[in-house]
């Protein structure tokens, strides 16, 4: 009796060693997680509640602080710079879906390209990730070399355009540059989801009958649908911070291409800390909206954990839609 008593005890004891174990190993994670995303996160919306520097306006002096304005500064946002706001809002959006969805259809073509077994894969496979290790300072100059009046896309298009002026075509050489760039990392992505797909998978919906399109959208999509969501989710986050492709490639204060983050760099490069602080902490605000619903209505599955069951249900789900055909 006596030592069924105990059992609990040791039981719950060796738990909470391990609970505790577990805390003192993600302890200096956390720890760095506190001092460089909390911390500035904290300081700037601190920040975004305080003014320039400037006249006072109840006493007329010049102050070297900055006064605490409260929420003026967003009020200030949707009312007196509601304009500027809403256009690198719009301009915000408009960049991320288009280019975002361009490197996706290009992204899933790399990735089969690069899945195939080709003479001089590997050498493919390098050529088609370069794009992505160039840093995005030096792709923009590149591109802005192409774009120049009496550049590459001028001498093969008809016509004579000034890429790098305002107005609709700024836009598209953005997206043509962002695109070049990142598609790789979504096929570098895609690629590792098909790589886990089984042969036989394949083999099987062949002896069915099943085409080339039907295995495409009954297995292949289907079962890179998880590594796909994640990719396109990293894509549009940083899409959705997007600075220096437009900065480089066009630059600053052009009214087609500014984004939100261009708009907060430009207030902070003002000595305009408070307000940029603010519209920092609107991005931040649509990013984690945007990136929580994406979560939820799509099912990213970020962490993984549902991808083994995920995986083998799609199977069957595929291998009976292809036999019943």
């Amino acid at each position: 009796m006596v030592a069924i008593s105990m059992r609990p005890g040791t039981g719950s004891s060796r738990k909470a060693e391990q609970v505790k174990f577990g805390s003192l190993l993600v302890a200096p994670t956390m720890l760095v997680l506190a001092v460089v995303v909390a911390y500035p996160m904290l300081s700037a919306v601190r920040q975004s509640l305080y003014g320039p520097e400037g006249i006072d306006p109840q006493t007329g002096f010049v102050t070297d602080t900055e006064p605490f304005v409260g929420l003026d500064n967003y009020t200030a946002i949707f009312t007196e710079a509601g304009g500027r706001f809403w256009n690198a809002f719009g301009n915000t959006a408009f960049l991320t879906a288009t280019s975002v969805a361009l490197e996706t259809v290009l992204g899933i073509g790399m990735a089969l390209i690069m899945h195939r077994a080709l003479r001089g894969r590997a050498l493919i496979r390098a050529s088609i990730l370069v794009p992505w290790a160039i840093p995005t300072a030096i792709v923009a100059l590149l591109w802005r070399w192409i774009f120049n009046a009496d550049g590459v896309a001028n001498a093969i298009l008809p016509g004579k355009t000034l890429w790098t002026t305002e107005g609709f075509h700024a836009k598209l050489a953005v997206i043509f540059a962002e695109t070049w760039k990142t598609a790789p990392f979504i096929g570098l992505l895609v690629l590792a989801g098909l790589q886990l797909i089984p042969k036989e998978t394949y083999e099987a919906a062949k002896v069915d009958g099943a085409g080339a399109w039907r295995r495409f959208f009954s297995i292949t999509l289907p079962l890179v649908k998880p590594a796909l969501l994640v990719a396109v989710l990293f894509r549009i986050l940083d899409s959705l911070r997007m600075f220096d492709m437009p900065y480089v490639l066009i630059g600053a204060r052009k009214s087609s291409v500014e984004t939100l983050s261009m708009l907060a760099h430009d207030e902070a490069m003002n000595v305009r800390f408070g307000p940029g602080a603010a519209y920092a902490v609107l991005l931040f605000l649509f990013v984690f909206l945007v990136a929580f619903t994406f979560v939820k209505v799509l099912g990213a599955d970020v962490v993984g954990d549902a991808a083994p069951a995920t995986s083998r249900r799609i199977r069957r789900k595929a291998r009976g839609e292809v036999t019943s055909s």
